[in-house]
Formats: C-alpha cells, sequence, structure tokens
C-alpha cells in the first residue's frame, strides 16, 4: 500500500511539471482507475492524456505541416491575369507550344507564360562561400556582399537559378535582395524570362543511336577570361563537366558531354555565362 502510495505521488509530480501523464505511466494504474481520474481532475484539471500514434500517423502529420509548393503554384497560375498580348494569348489558348515564341523571337516579360506552357524545373548555383578558415567555406548558394553606409554595413544577398524542362529549353538568371528567400525568386522569375531553346542531336563518331543525348558538334563559349568547350560524347559517358555545369546541361536535357575549360573557372558566375554561351550557339546551321 505504501509503495502504492509513493508511486501516486510520482504520478502527481511528473504530471505538475510536464503538464502531462504518459501512456505508460497510464498503464500502472488500469487496476485502480478511479484513483487516476481523481488525479486527473482535482490535481491537474487541464490536464491531457499522451496517446502514442502509430509511425504511418506520425509520418502523416509532419506531411500535413508542410507546404505545399506544387498546389500554391496552381493556384497562382488560376489567378494570374496576364498583362501583355502574349500572355492573353497563352491564357486563352491560342498559343500552346513555347517553340512559337522562341522561334519567332518574342519577348517574354511574364513569367507564367513560362510555367503555362511548360514543366519547369529549377535549381539554384552554387556561387558564393560560407566563411571558413584559411578560406575553407564550403559553396553556398548565397553570395553575400556588404556596403557601408552612416547608418552601418548594409547586407545583399545575389543568387543565380537556372530552370529547364530536360528537352532542350534552359534559362539563368541573377537576382539581388536584402534576403535570402526574395533574392532566390528574383533569380527564378529572370531566368523564365530569359528561357531559349537548344539544340541536341548523337554526332559523337562511335554512337549510332538516334537519341539526342549529346550537343550536336562542337561548341565553343567565353565570358570574361573563361573558355569552354563542349564537344559530342557517346551514350554512357555522362558529365564530363565541373559540377556546376552539370546542373545547366542535365535540365538543358543533355546526358553525355565532354569539355574543356581555360581562364579562371573559379568565377562561377563567368563560367556559367561561358556555358551558356556555348549551348546557344548549337542552334546554328
Amino acid at each position: 500500500m505504501e509503495r502504492k502510495k509513493e508511486k501516486l505521488e510520482a504520478l502527481k509530480k511528473t504530471a505538475k511539471v510536464y503538464g502531462t501523464i504518459s501512456e505508460e505511466g497510464k498503464k500502472k494504474f488500469d487496476d485502480d482507475k478511479v484513483i487516476l481520474e481523481e488525479i486527473l481532475e482535482k490535481e491537474i484539471p487541464e490536464i491531457e492524456i499522451e496517446e502514442t500514434l502509430p509511425e504511418e500517423k506520425k509520418v502523416a502529420e509532419k506531411k500535413s505541416y508542410r507546404r505545399d509548393y506544387k498546389a500554391e503554384e496552381a493556384q497562382s497560375l488560376e489567378a494570374w491575369v496576364p498583362k501583355t498580348q502574349l500572355g492573353k494569348d497563352v491564357k486563352n489558348g491560342k498559343i500552346k507550344n513555347i517553340d512559337d515564341i522562341l522561334s519567332q523571337n518574342k519577348k517574354i516579360l511574364e513569367s507564367e507564360i513560362v510555367d503555362t506552357l511548360l514543366p519547369i524545373k529549377t535549381d539554384l548555383i552554387s556561387i558564393g562561400q560560407s566563411k571558413g578558415k584559411f578560406g575553407g567555406g564550403k559553396r553556398r548558394a548565397w553570395r553575400q556582399t556588404q556596403r557601408v553606409t552612416q547608418e552601418g554595413g548594409v547586407m545583399t544577398f545575389s543568387a543565380m537559378a537556372v530552370v529547364g524542362d530536360g528537352n532542350g529549353h534552359i534559362g539563368i538568371g541573377v537576382g539581388k535582395a536584402g534576403e535570402t528567400l526574395p533574392a532566390r525568386d528574383k533569380a527564378t522569375r529572370k531566368a523564365k524570362l530569359n528561357l531559349l531553346k537548344i539544340e541536341r542531336a548523337c554526332s559523337a563518331f562511335d554512337c549510332l543511336c538516334e537519341d539526342p543525348h549529346s550537343v550536336p558538334f562542337v561548341v565553343e563559349g567565353k565570358s570574361g577570361s573563361v573558355r569552354i568547350k563542349l564537344m559530342p560524347a557517346p551514350q554512357g559517358t555522362g558529365l564530363v563537366v565541373a559540377r556546376e555545369l552539370k546542373k545547366i546541361l542535365s535540365l538543358a536535357g543533355i546526358k553525355d558531354v565532354y569539355s574543356k575549360t581555360e581562364g579562371k573557372v573559379q568565377t562561377t558566375f563567368n563560367l556559367i555565362k561561358a556555358c551558356l554561351d556555348a549551348l546557344e550557339k548549337t542552334n546554328r546551321k
């Protein structure tokens, strides 16, 4: 009897401190539910007993708290009110193919046009570097700069985004803002507005397939001191390029390619621009 009272006192203290009683503590007093009800009513009137949920319910609850970006994007497209004539034609269904717009060199001024016509995918290029000892910081997507004013240092974040559908459409954009997320949104929007069409083919001398998995011929691009050369490769070679260039080529739909670079390739801005310049030259005839 005394041992039971000690257990009750320990249960009261636990309930007062944590505001709840575990399921294990509840099972200890299944034989005497009257005592347990008195503890819940008198000692802690607002107490709730914890119930152990199965793993499937816990996973479902975690998923319910996550934002559904695809649903939000679909709602924003439905609520989109176009301001340009091109946007109105896309909204009304008169233009159903993005190539009709790009072949006529029409200027895209609304990012919703691209979202409507293409299953677009986005990614961020690692252009910044976190602080590290002796310059050993890791690469990150945000490049941070500081402007000194009378009020103090004003921070600015830059981001570079790349968009593509994996089927010959690619675009890049740069955005700047006082915070990271607005910079990312600006960069993504500009990348959609700068969308361009590239040509793909199987032109490697030791590959006879008909799948457009590589560049049609050797192309060269430049930006600043960076020079890059993209060469056709047979199936199974993969992307023999820098890590950041793999993001661009994979979103453009290129699976196999050789590359050669010169200059200060650690400047990611110029490296990406040189790669895009080379991809744009695949359209020449």
